[in-house]
């Protein structure tokens, strides 16, 4: 799907809900992605509860959100406002995308690698902090009843 020149290996681990076992050797994780299901009240849930599991560090600008379903607001059973609530209250970036359009999935894959390079420390001058302070500056200010 997507294919980057990286000076370092690029490691996704894809779980179902956190916390992860304990007994496993991995390496250090950088960055973390929840993905919503827009049509799926039990994705919101999923993500809800595995959030108390995350330790408060990593959301200094590593952890993101990505909404999937968006194209399809017919047929969503978590309303948008619902994940933005989500996103703002944890202070972290929301993503919306489509995976069922190739043309939205390659630029969100290459979106998600490039934070993941920042919060990794690959790029200079700039870290996970940084990152989220620009996100949250280039985005609409939250409304306090969204």
């Amino acid at each position: 799907m997507l294919r980057e020149d990286c000076a370092s290996a690029l490691k996704v681990h894809l779980a179902q809900s956190l916390p992860l076992p304990s007994n496993v050797n991995r390496p250090r994780i950088d960055l973390i992605v929840f993905v919503v299901n827009l049509h799926s009240k039990y994705s919101l849930q999923n993500v809800e509860e595995s959030l108390h599991h995350v330790d408060a560090t990593f959301f200094l600008g590593k952890v993101g959100f990505l909404a999937t379903g968006a194209g399809q607001d017919n047929h969503c059973s978590i309303h948008r406002n619902t994940v933005l609530r989500l996103a703002h209250t944890y202070r972290s970036p929301l993503f919306f995308c489509d995976l069922e359009v190739e043309g939205f999935r390659v630029t969100m894959a290459q979106r998600l690698v490039r934070m993941l390079q920042i919060c990794a420390g690959h790029v200079p001058g700039m870290s996970a902090l940084n990152l989220l302070s620009l996100m949250r500056s280039s985005e609409n200010p939250f409304l306090e009843d969204v």
